[in-house]
């Protein structure tokens, strides 16, 4: 089996090599929005991609004139100087301003501004990216440690929804300890629950 590097060299090259990302982002995000752990929330983190990342500004644009409330991530570090994600309320494409590595995010001057800084707890359901996936819901993130820490925070309850290409689905993923499994895993060709 390969280790963690070797499994997220492989899973980068796949997910580079993706044709007509495009479209296969527009029938993942689909897919999310038609599942019924999004139609039955309220608050809804979704990331921003980056890179060669399944593509979300058009669906999280489209979303933002319904009634969700739509969360979106940005990096940042806690007290201990550890990285964590920060969590900003939406309303509007235009609040964004290209942060770490070209991901939109809020400016650095609003961080943590009340009525838009979201805790975790508030989350019903995240839309979690990774750089591979396998059938039992393990997760392969880039190797900081943002969305491990953040999903180690959230209510039980909160669903937690895997998104990648096909491509980008392996055997097994290397998970440790402090990982966290997804609830379900979104490919363009269906959803592993």
């Amino acid at each position: 089996m390969l280790n963690k590097k070797e499994q997220r060299r492989k899973a980068y090259d796949a997910r580079n090599a993706q044709a007509n990302k495009d479209d296969v982002s527009q029938i993942i995000c689909d897919k999310f929005i038609a599942q019924a752990a999004y139609q039955q929330a309220e608050t809804i983190m979704w990331y921003l991609h980056c890179r060669s990342e399944v593509r979300t500004l058009s669906a999280v644009e489209s979303e933002l004139e319904k009634t969700k409330k739509i969360v979106i991530p940005y990096c940042t570090k806690d007290h201990q100087g550890q990285n964590k994600l920060g969590l900003w309320w939406l309303q509007d494409l235009s609040e964004l301003t290209a942060g770490t590595w070209g991901i939109l995010e809020p400016p650095v001057d609003r961080w943590e501004e009340q009525g838009k800084e979201v805790s975790a707890t508030e989350l019903d359901l995240i839309m979690v990216p990774g750089v591979a996936f396998d059938q039992g819901g393990g997760r392969l993130g880039n190797g900081a440690g943002y969305y491990d820490r953040l999903l180690q925070q959230v209510r039980a309850k909160t669903s937690l929804i895997g998104v990648c290409y096909q491509s980008q689905l392996c055997e097994k993923v290397v998970m440790e300890k402090h990982d966290v499994y997804m609830h379900a895993v979104l490919t363009e060709t269906g959803v592993i629950s």
